[in-house]
């Protein structure tokens, strides 16, 4: 099992909305590396000193969501992500894939 995320997608929503500054969209393969993925996320930026203000999603695992205030990380099941292409919502924010 890998924790690696797949298709990485900022989005600026500086001037686009007041929901927050970024979105950060990616997805997994599977219920476990969706988790492995939002726990790794969690424990990276705390390291960094940064800590979640709220999550959810942990008990379906097919949408968790860390939310950093300024910053809202979406982890996504592949399914999940396309049946709610969150992206394509936003669609006038620039955008920058990570990979």
């Amino acid at each position: 099992m890998t924790r690696k995320a797949e298709e990485v997608l900022v989005l600026d929503l500086t001037g686009v909305s007041s929901v927050c500054d970024y979105f950060v969209i990616c997805h997994g393969d599977s219920d476990t590396q969706v988790k492995a993925i939002a726990d790794a996320v969690l424990d990276g930026l705390r390291e960094e000193g940064a800590n979640a203000w709220h999550t959810e999603g942990y008990a379906g695992r097919s949408w968790i969501l860390l939310d950093y205030v300024d910053v809202v990380v979406h982890v996504f099941h592949r399914e999940t992500r396309q049946f709610y292409r969150l992206e394509d919502l936003w669609a006038d924010a620039p955008h920058e894939t990570i990979s």
